[in-house]
């Protein structure tokens, strides 16, 4: 892992002026285009902002169609004539606020250095960073030593279900991937995540009448209940093994026994070994009552996102770029949630998250992005950009 020994230290230190008010304009737009994971069209306009981005700019733009389902992909090769093992910066422009969300609970302002909006921290204001970083590196006539290409993907936040080959796909032809998720209570760097597992759990036992046939029913729910404290007992904090049993429906009626019953469930492990371990157990599962029957589905959805060799080379890089610009970049310690960045680990790929924006509140009402954190992180995308060789 290089440095490229054609940038000088300086360029991204502070006398480098970056207008935040015209990158904030651009984070505007495409915040104000509400673009849930289930809205295929609003996704799309937001992938057409993009592409505008990048015209007059030399990169081949490419729509990839996924299905009738989700929204397009999009993708931007900055050199395409260049074969050589580049830069991935993978991105996702769905949210999770439903329409009408802008205008009603969470509409665009600012106050003071906090500015609000749906998907503004996740991560709209992160991925208009990693577009207006290259756009500085073109207006400036440089070429950066290894060719970038943006992915920008229509559904993290439900699993990357459609995304999930061509981010891998993609993440296997570059040596560096820098995933622009926001970043961690006060501008912390993501180095590790959780893998991600869910589950659907279904109980089927014997309807029967509750007051007249008691004696003759199998309560499903029952049995559910019996499993949900298990999963729940399988949570080992030492271990950072969580479980959680988050969704349930059972039964017809009070006066009917429940024949049927469905649970869905979340499990959080460290690593390899542990998520292994953990699908076994919830594949195993079982009920005392032989007469009530036990169905799991489900499995590991976003592998573990394990710090590493090559991640800590890239991370010392990035530490380096970001003293120059005049701030300590620090490394949170393990980060719960997932990301697509959990993919491109597993396939041994050095990779950096928690590049975006700093904010707090993500998925709810009072999300919101520091305008103070725009012009630093966009240097740092851009430092890395110009430096990784």
């Amino acid at each position: 892992m290089n440095i490229s020994p054609g940038i000088p230290a300086h360029t991204y230190r502070d006398a480098v002026g970056i207008d935040a008010d015209a990158v904030l304009d651009m984070i505007r737009r495409v915040v104000e285009v509400e673009s849930p994971t289930s809205d295929k069209a609003g996704v799309n306009r937001v992938l057409d902002i993009l592409a505008g981005h990048f015209q007059n700019t030399g990169a081949m733009i490419e729509r990839l169609p996924t299905t009738d389902a989700y929204g397009d992909m999009l993708r931007v090769r900055s050199d395409p004539a260049r074969q050589a093992r580049g830069i991935l910066v993978l991105a996702h422009v769905d949210t999770v606020h439903p329409p009408g969300t802008l205008a009603g609970a969470l509409p665009y302002r600012r106050a003071g250095d906090k500015v609000y909006g749906p998907g503004i921290y996740d991560m709209k204001g992160c991925f208009i960073l990693a577009v207006a970083a290259f756009q500085r590196i073109v207006n400036a006539g440089r070429r950066t030593p290894l060719p970038v290409t943006f992915l920008f993907t229509p559904d993290e936040e439900v699993g990357s279900p459609v995304s999930r080959q061509m981010i891998e796909d993609e993440a296997v032809k570059n040596k560096y991937v820098l995933v622009v998720e926001p970043a961690r209570e006060g501008g912390k760097i993501v180095t590790a995540r959780k893998g991600i597992g869910r589950f659907v759990i279904r109980t089927k036992g014997k309807p029967a009448h509750a007051g007249s046939a008691h004696d003759k029913g199998r309560n499903a729910i029952r049995g559910m209940a019996e499993i949900i404290l298990k999963i729940e007992g399988f949570t080992d904090y030492a271990r950072g093994i969580t479980t959680s049993c988050g969704l349930i429906h059972g039964g017809t009626a009070a006066n009917t026994i429940p024949e049927d019953c469905v649970m869905e469930a979340d499990l959080r492990v460290c690593d390899r070994a542990a998520a292994d371990e953990m699908v076994a157990r919830f594949h195993g599962l079982t009920c005392s009552n032989p007469d009530v029957s036990v169905q799991i589905t489900g499995g590991l959805n976003r592998p573990p996102f394990a710090r590493d060799e090559k991640i800590d080379a890239l991370f010392k890089i990035a530490h380096g770029l970001a003293q120059d610009i005049g701030f300590e970049l620090v490394s949170y310690p393990l980060a719960g949630g997932g990301s697509d960045g959990n993919f491109t680990v597993e396939r041994g790929i050095a990779t950096l998250d928690g590049l975006g924006v700093d904010g707090a509140d993500a998925h709810t009402h009072q999300e919101h992005m520091l305008y103070s954190s725009i012009a630093p992180r966009l240097r740092l995308l851009q430092g890395l950009m110009e430096t990784l060789g």
